[in-house]
C-alpha cells in the first residue's frame, strides 16, 4: 500500500468509529502506554496534542497521568514555525492556542533543546510492520525525528494494527522505534 492509499484508508477508518468505539480504544491505548512503556528514565518526553476532528488518539490522559504520577518528567509540545516543528515546554492550557489546521499549540514558553528529548510519542495515521510510519503528508515530524538524539525512543501512537508494508518508504522517512496500539507493544530495528 502507498502512503497516499494509507492515509486515504486510515483517516476513513479512524472516521467511522462510533464515540463508544473510540474511547474504548483510547482507553487500551492509555492502559498500554503506562503497562508497556519505561517511563522511570525519561526527563523530557515529547507528546503531539490530538487533533480531535480526525479522531487521533488522545493523549490527554497521558499528559495528565504524567504530570500527576511522574513529576520528574518534563513535557514538551509541539508548534508549527514554517516548515520545522519547534518543541515548547508545556506549562497549562492557557499557553495554548488552535493554529491553522485546527491544532491546538503553544503561544508562547520555554523552547526544549531537541537534544534533551528522551522519548517522542509521534502522531501517525498507519505504519507497517518494519516501523514505517504514515502522517499528514507534511514532514514535519520526519525533519524533527532526524534531529532528536539516536538514543531518543521514537513511540508512535496508533488505533489499529500494522500493515504488512508502505511502498513508498524514501531516506527522509525516518524508522518509529516502538509503536503502540490498543493491544500491542511493536518494537523496531
Amino acid at each position: 500500500m502507498t502512503k497516499a492509499e494509507a492515509r486515504k484508508k486510515y483517516l476513513q477508518k479512524r472516521m467511522a468509529l462510533t464515540e463508544a468505539e473510540y474511547q474504548h480504544l483510547n482507553l487500551q491505548l492509555y492502559n498500554q502506554f503506562f503497562l508497556q512503556l519505561d517511563l522511570s528514565f525519561i526527563k523530557c518526553l515529547h507528546v503531539f496534542l490530538p487533533i480531535e476532528e480526525k479522531r487521533e488518539p488522545d493523549t490527554w490522559p497521558i499528559i495528565d497521568r504524567i504530570k500527576r504520577e511522574f513529576p520528574h518528567i518534563r513535557i514538551s509540545i509541539p508548534r508549527v514555525v514554517g516548515t520545522q516543528l519547534e518543541n515548547i515546554y508545556l506549562e497549562g492550557i492557557h499557553q495554548l492556542k488552535k493554529n491553522k489546521w485546527g491544532i491546538l499549540e503553544p503561544e508562547q514558553g520555554a523552547p526544549t533543546p531537541t537534544k534533551k528529548i528522551d522519548m517522542v510519542i509521534v502522531p501517525l495515521l498507519a505504519f507497517d510492520k518494519m516501523g514505517n510510519r504514515v502522517g499528514y503528508g507534511k514532514g514535519f515530524y520526519d525533519q524533527f525525528l532526524a534531529e532528536c538524539q539516536i538514543r531518543c525512543q521514537r513511540i508512535g501512537l496508533s488505533l489499529f494494527e500494522p500493515l504488512k508494508g508502505i511502498e513508498d518508504v524514501n531516506d527522509y522517512d525516518v524508522i518509529l522505534t516502538h509503536c503502540l496500539t490498543p493491544s500491542h507493544l511493536f518494537k523496531f530495528e
